[in-house]
C-alpha cells in the first residue's frame, strides 16, 4: 500500500466519519456491483457472424483509430486486459453477431453451439454473460422493419431469431450459473410521417407475445424491452417508443431497458428509474452519453451520471437493477473507452454510497430543504477521490491515470500489429 494513498484515505474515512459515513462500507457496496461491459465497444459493431457487414438501423461508430478486434479471440484478449485496470469482477454483455463458429449460419439459425468458445471463457475468468439478438445490420432489415414487419416473411425470420437467442440465453444463464439479461431492441420505424401509426406496433406487440410464448426459467434469463424516441432512418416515427416499450414490460411481467440515448435531448433517465421499478420487478440500464442525438459517447463523469448513480443507491433500487454500458467510440483507443466508461460508472456509485443517505431523507421529510440543498452542494466538495484512490488500490488495479501507460503500451505491443 502506498503511503501518501493510505495517508489520504485516513483522512478522508475521519471526515466522512464526522457526517456519519462508513467508508469501508462503502466500499463493500460497491464490491457487489457487477457492471456489464458491452463487447461492441471492442470492435465498432461489427461482430463475427458476417463478414464485411455494414452498419444499418441507425448504427454509426464513428472514426477509423487503429487496432479494433477482429476475431473472437482478440476480442476477448482485449477485454481481459480491460478487466484487469477495473476494480472488481463484471459480466460481458454479447450481442447474437459476435457468435465464435466456423459454420455459415444465419441469425435464424443460431444455437447454443455457437457460443460454446464464449461460454467456456466466461467460466475461465468466473463472470456472467448477458445476451442481445441482432435485428441490424442483415439484408432481412434493409426495410426499416424486423419484428413489426408486414411481410410475414420478414417478420417470421426475425421472430425465429428472437426465439433462439432466448435458448442460448438461458444456456449462458444454467452454464455459468448467473442470470443471463437478455435486451431486445428493434430499429423499426419510418423516416417520414406514417399514415397509420397502429398497426406496426400492434405486429410487434404479436411478435413479441410469439417469442416469448416458451416458458424459461427465470432463474437463468430475464427478458429486457428497450425503447426508443427516434434514429436515424426513422427519424418520423419508430415503433418501439417509451410507451409501447414501457407498457409491453408491464403488461406481459419484462424488464424495462432505460437506454440514456433513447429519450429526447432534454430528458435523462435518472428521473425515471423510480417510477419505472414502481410497474416492474427488474429494470435495466444501458448508460451511455447522448451529445444532441442517441451518439453514444464513452460515458464520463458528469452530472447525469452521478444523478443514475445517486437515483439507485438512495433508495436500494439498485439491487433490482441491472446496469450495462452502451457506447461505441472509434476515434479512441477502444480498450481504454472500456476502462475509462467502467471506472467512471463504478465512481458514481461509490460517491452515491458516501453520503449520509437517511440523514438527508431525515432532512428532506421534515421540510428543511434550506438544509438539504446546503448538504448536498458541500458534500460534493468531500474527498472522494482518497477513497476512489484507496479502493483501486486495494483491489490490485492502477490508481488514478496509472492505467493509461499500460494500455498505450498494449496498442504498441497488440493492436498497432493488427
Amino acid at each position: 500500500m502506498r503511503e501518501d494513498i493510505k495517508q489520504a484515505y485516513e483522512l478522508a474515512k475521519a471526515a466522512y466519519a464526522a457526517i456519519g459515513v462508513d467508508t469501508d462500507k462503502a466500499m463493500e457496496e460497491l464490491k457487489k456491483i457487477q457492471i456489464s461491459m458491452h463487447c461492441w465497444q471492442g470492435d465498432d459493431v461489427q461482430g463475427f457472424l458476417f463478414k464485411d457487414a455494414s452498419l444499418s438501423g441507425g448504427i454509426q461508430a464513428t472514426g477509423n483509430y487503429p487496432g479494433k478486434a477482429t476475431t473472437p479471440d482478440e476480442l476477448r484478449s482485449d477485454i481481459e486486459f480491460a478487466y484487469s485496470l477495473i476494480p472488481g469482477k463484471h459480466r460481458f454483455n454479447l450481442h447474437a453477431i459476435y457468435a465464435d463458429t466456423d459454420e455459415k449460419v444465419d441469425l435464424d439459425e443460431l444455437e447454443p453451439r455457437h457460443f460454446e468458445k464464449w461460454v467456456a471463457w466466461a467460466k475461465k475468468l468466473g463472470i456472467g454473460l448477458d445476451f442481445n439478438p441482432t435485428c441490424f445490420s442483415h439484408p432481412m432489415a434493409e426495410s426499416g422493419f424486423t419484428v413489426s414487419s408486414a411481410d410475414d416473411k420478414v417478420r417470421n425470420f426475425w421472430i425465429e431469431h428472437c426465439k433462439r437467442s432466448r435458448r442460448i440465453a438461458d444456456y449462458f444463464g444454467r452454464e455459468l450459473g448467473t442470470k443471463c439479461v437478455t435486451n431486445y431492441w428493434f430499429p423499426d420505424g419510418y423516416k417520414d410521417i406514417p399514415v397509420d401509426r397502429e398497426a406496426p406496433r400492434r405486429r410487434m406487440m404479436e411478435s413479441l407475445d410469439e417469442i416469448f410464448s416458451e416458458e424459461m426459467d427465470p432463474q437463468y434469463n430475464l427478458d429486457a424491452i428497450e425503447s426508443k424516441v427516434f434514429g436515424i432512418g426513422v427519424e418520423s416515427y419508430t415503433v418501439g417508443s417509451n410507451e409501447f416499450a414501457l407498457g409491453y414490460a408491464i403488461s406481459r411481467d419484462k424488464a424495462y431497458c432505460l437506454d440514456a440515448g433513447h429519450f429526447h435531448p432534454t430528458e435523462v433517465i435518472s428521473d425515471k428509474i423510480a417510477s419505472v421499478l414502481m410497474y416492474t420487478k427488474e429494470l435495466l440500464l444501458h448508460v451511455s452519453r447522448p451529445v444532441r442525438w442517441d451518439s453514444d459517447h464513452v460515458v464520463i463523469l458528469d452530472d447525469e451520471l452521478n444523478a443514475i448513480a445517486q437515483s439507485l443507491v438512495r433508495t436500494g433500487l439498485i439491487e433490482r437493477t441491472h446496469i450495462g454500458l452502451d457506447f461505441f467510440d472509434a476515434s479512441i483507443n477502444r480498450i481504454a473507452a472500456w476502462v475509462i466508461g467502467t471506472r467512471n460508472m463504478l465512481k458514481a456509485l461509490l460517491k452515491a454510497y458516501l453520503e449520509p443517505t437517511e440523514e438527508l431523507k431525515k432532512i428532506e421529510l421534515e421540510g428543511d430543504y434550506t438544509s438539504r440543498l446546503a448538504l448536498t452542494e458541500e458534500l460534493k466538495m468531500y474527498p472522494f477521490a482518497a477513497v476512489w484512490d484507496y479502493y483501486c488500490e486495494t483491489m490490485g488495479v492502477p490508481v488514478r491515470d496509472s492505467w493509461l501507460p499500460m494500455v498505450k503500451e498494449y496498442e504498441k505491443n497488440v493492436l498497432s500489429k493488427r
